[in-house]
């Protein structure tokens, strides 16, 4: 005991009496000049400043905690930055780039619409988020990907992974980017052909803000259906050398950032895994193990040049834990599941070139995706193997877009190209009367040529976006044709006054089919897919708006979407629209672009920044989402959640205690129930271990919704050379069961072998067995930042 209280008084003894600083930079977002005199404030209190010559400013003064940092200037939008972590240990580095604006007034005023900043190109559609709302998320375990489950309009699966699935679209039709540099992979253990995984890539201390659209993408933004993530990184310290090191529930890492030298900064991390040392503990059937990587280096080169390079890496390994065989559960699990491999890696620069009023971007990235897979009958690597699949996905990209931000306009212009690579060595005898044995090798080459301009009218009280894009690529003649692929785009935003609005948007969206599906060969070594189309997308979005002055946002929006030209797979005659949302790959079938449907909603959102110490949002989208079956009949798709509800509010109390509260409510999905007869067969169960489904009753049954509550409490130090950061998370805190699809399995004797039909000998008698979960997830984590 008294160690104990030695041990806290040097702590204690170690904090500083002294006060937090933020600074930064105030600068016109089109050129990339300093703005002088604009006025910088920490809403609710008296402390502000002005910027000088150059449009740096400092604010002191301050004691830790979070803060809302107000700028305004005459001739340009005032702008607020929430949540800004003041401690005593670095000083917090805001920028503000703002931009022109020709609305006649006399005096700059901090209204209520622009706390909450919109994007002329994309008025509609569009949540962000700032890392400390990243952070706090109650059972997100500071996962971008968990997190965006918690805003309007995305749903989550029941098997909890990081699937994002958005107004009815499937999980393949996201893209993501990280300071504007196209990111295919965020996840670990990725599903190729589609883009979920159990786990996030991405080091959140990285994260300044996200950007989320699932309607009205940007024009320079394409080959996606859903949604885009614009993932906004912060720049790296430069008064020294400093850090976090974080211990979670599942991983352990450690970020470095700092100067490289006057003007350039670097940010560094690297996070391992440790679920494969708890999994076997619990003896789980697998053990999975996660590692990854991350740097940013930003340079500025000249005061109207910047460089930035950043790249993202992982190496996820998945086996299997032979001993946990104990239970039929445990034998189902072994017998299905593979061991797989993945590696990856996205590595990008961008160059940018400030001029008058405009600047250019220069982007260039490469991606790689590396996995494989294989299987062997009774895991007995001496016995026929089942799986043996090798693939690599490689893309080398160039986009140059010229971006102008004047005062009553913006605009965007540019062009991309890109080198598409896909090779696999593909054996899978775990198919119900069909085996896929091949090899293919394809290249492609894609362009695409792409504008926008927003016009603001009526003393700014309109504001019209008209944009086109076109995409296209050498793989066949419909696709290389750009005609085909014409993506006209226009939105529209009306402010009935300074608080309330009327948003609308139209536009047609285009998405190349994976690399597995187009190239997908036969066993004589033939391209099967050659006639393949883009996905087409045409979103009908109309909603209003309403700011209040307390940091407050209400937003309803009704949305539309209709679906073309998405693959139909045979033989199993099923939409690519209603796969990807579990392990493994998708999309290596023979397909016909043929497939069609739609997705139609309304979405109604609070969401309440940083306001008294009080923060949160509330998000109810009603959905549905069907496709066409083999007959040409709309049914439920695999997205069908009817109702989706996330409410999640928090609280920071005095001596820096903050605590998080989220309830979460999804609807239950369709699903295919499996062919009793198929499974039963013998020489299937013995090839394959798992259920055959029965497609000809595709989604004809449903899930039960699952409702779950997740807590989160956290308790900051904050000393003069260091913070600290001590949560205690729950998920699923009332222990809820949430049911999944049952088990089909065949009947075991006591040596726990499958037992034969005695009235049929070639079929095993089969039984069921209840998939459920409702366990409770405690998690302790430590984030010590130096």
């Amino acid at each position: 005991m008294k160690r104990i209280v030695l041990i806290t008084a040097f702590l204690l003894s170690l904090a500083s009496y002294g006060q937090g600083v933020i600074q930064g930079r105030v600068y016109d977002e089109g050129n990339n000049e300093g703005l002088p005199l604009a006025e910088v404030a920490v809403e609710g209190t008296d402390i502000k400043t002005a910027t000088d010559l150059d449009g740096n400013y400092m604010l002191t003064g301050l004691e830790p905690g979070l803060y809302n940092i107000q700028v305004k200037i005459l001739g340009y939008r005032s702008k607020v930055e929430f949540e800004v972590q003041v401690t005593l240990a670095k000083p917090a580095e805001i920028n503000f780039p703002l931009q022109p604006s020709s609305e006649q007034i006399e005096e700059v005023v901090i209204s209520a619409q622009n706390q909450f900043i919109r994007d002329p190109q994309s008025p509609v559609s569009v949540q962000s988020l700032g890392l400390n709302e990243i952070q706090r998320n109650p059972g997100g375990n500071q996962d971008i990907s968990r997190v965006i489950q918690s805003l309007p309009g995305v749903a989550s699966s029941v098997a909890f992974r990081n699937d994002l699935i958005i107004r009815g679209g499937g999980p393949n039709e996201n893209r993501f980017y990280l300071d504007g540099i196209e990111i295919p992979a965020i996840n670990h253990f990725a599903t190729q052909g589609s883009s979920g995984g159990p786990v996030g890539m991405i080091n959140v201390n990285f994260i300044r803000d996200v950007d989320f659209f699932t309607s009205a993408f940007p024009a320079q933004r394409g080959n996606a259906l859903s949604s885009i993530m614009e993932i906004n990184l912060k720049d790296g310290r430069t008064d020294k050398i400093g850090g976090i090191f974080q211990v979670g529930a599942s991983d352990v890492g450690l970020t470095i950032e700092g100067p490289i030298s006057e003007r350039t900064t670097f940010l560094a991390s690297a996070r391992r895994s440790y679920l494969q040392f708890l999994f076997g503990v619990l003896e789980l059937p697998f053990l999975p193990t996660y590692n990854d990587f991350q740097f940013k280096v930003k340079s500025k080169l000249t005061d109207n040049q910047q460089l930035t390079i950043l790249g993202l890496g992982a190496i996820d390994q998945f086996s299997l834990n032979l001993d946990a065989n104990e239970t039929p559960e445990q034998r189902y699990l072994l017998n299905s599941l593979p061991v797989n491999e993945q590696w990856n890696y996205s590595i990008g620069a961008k160059y940018t070139y400030y001029q008058n009023n405009s600047f250019t971007n220069v982007v260039v990235s490469r991606f790689m995706l590396n996995n494989t897979a294989e299987k062997f009958e009774d895991n007995d690597e001496s016995g026929r193997q089942l799986l043996d699949y090798v693939s690599q996905e490689i893309e080398n990209k160039l986009r140059i877009e010229q971006v102008y931000k004047r005062a009553s306009w913006d605009g965007v212009f540019g062009v991309g190209f890109e080198e598409a690579k896909y090779n696999t060595s593909t054996l899978d005898r775990q198919i119900p009367n069909f085996e896929l044995d091949y090899e293919s090798d394809i290249r492609l080459y894609k362009w695409s040529i792409f504008g926008n301009y927003s016009q603001r009218i009526l003393n700014e009280r309109v504001n019209i976006s008209v944009g086109l894009r076109t995409d296209a690529n050498t793989f066949n003649e419909e696709m290389s044709n750009p005609l085909n692929q014409l993506s006209p785009r226009i939105a529209m935003s009306y402010y009935i006054n300074d608080s309330w609005t009327i948003d609308a948007n139209w536009g047609i969206y285009y998405q190349l089919p994976p690399y597995t599906t187009i190239g997908f060969r036969n066993s004589a070594g033939e391209l099967v897919n050659t006639d393949l189309k883009y996905i087409r997308s045409t979103h009908y979005v109309l909603g209003t708006s309403k700011v209040f002055s307390f940091n407050a946002k209400l937003s309803v929006e009704g949305f539309y979407k209709e679906y073309a030209q998405y693959p139909m797979l045979f033989p199993d005659s099923i939409s690519l629209a209603n796969l990807g949302g579990d392990f493994g790959v998708v999309g290596n079938r023979e397909a016909e672009s043929t497939n069609n449907g739609c997705a139609y909603g309304l979405e109604i959102t609070w969401q309440q920044k940083l306001y008294k110490g009080w923060f949160g949002i509330a998000a109810f989208t009603f959905v549905r989402s069907e496709f066409e079956d083999i007959e040409g009949n709309l049914i439920p798709a695999s997205w069908d959640n009817r109702f989706i509800a996330t409410i999640t509010a928090g609280k920071k109390f005095g001596n820096n205690w903050e605590l998080g509260i989220q309830y979460q409510f999804l609807g239950g999905t369709p699903f295919t129930p499996f062919d009793v007869d198929a499974t039963a067969d013998r020489n299937n169960w013995d090839n394959i271990g798992r259920a055959v489904p029965d497609y000809s009753l595709l989604n004809t049954q449903r899930l039960g919704g699952f409702n779950r509550l997740n807590l989160r409490i956290d308790k900051k130090w904050f000393f003069e050379r260091f913070n600290l950061d001590l949560y205690f998370d729950v998920q699923n805190a009332l222990a809820q069961s949430v049911q999944g699809q049952p088990f089909l399995l065949p009947e075991t004797d006591a040596n726990g072998d499958p037992v034969v039909d005695p009235n049929d000998n070639s079929k095993y008698l089969m039984t069921t067995l209840p998939n459920e979960t409702g366990t409770v997830i405690p998690s302790v984590g430590l984030i010590f930042e130096f």
